[in-house]
């Protein structure tokens, strides 16, 4: 089932800026997908991120989980699903310590944000990571940086 800007903001009573054209089908994306300073992974291409012996996973409630907020306490990423059908944990381990937490989904979940507005994440296992990209300075190329959203 496709759904649109306007559908999933109903939905879920999340909203987003004004600029966003509402009536445009939310993709739905089995690959990687980023969102400003966040970044969606399929799992087999991260191995390094697991799970733990004491990892607790928590369903995805109908609000709603808030998976980062913007840099300044900016907008959030929120993660949304059907009742049931989306769990995630910030127990990981990660040795290069971007990833914010896995999700599990069994059907379409969604990200959405204010600015950004949303998109689907097909079923499947996933790593939430933070965005880096590449310092630069005049004369090199510098350290990695967090994206800042």
């Amino acid at each position: 089932m496709t759904m649109t800007l306007a559908q999933l903001t109903a939905r879920t009573g999340l909203d987003v800026l004004d600029h966003l054209e509402r009536e445009l089908t939310v993709p739905v994306v089995d690959g990687l997908q980023a969102q400003g300073d966040l970044i969606v992974v399929p799992h087999h291409l991260v191995p390094t991120v697991t799970d733990t012996s004491w990892t607790v996973w928590q369903d995805v409630p109908p609000d709603g989980v808030e998976l980062l907020r913007g840099a300044g306490g900016g907008n959030p990423h929120t993660l949304v699903a059907d009742p049931g059908t989306c769990r995630w944990t910030t127990s990981v381990r990660d040795p290069l310590r971007l990833a914010l937490g896995l999700l599990e989904t069994t059907a379409v979940a969604y990200l959405i944000h204010p600015e950004h507005g949303g998109t689907g994440i097909a079923p499947g296992r996933y790593v939430v990571r933070r965005q880096r990209e590449r310092g630069r300075t005049t004369t090199a190329f510098g350290a990695d940086r967090l994206v800042a959203d």
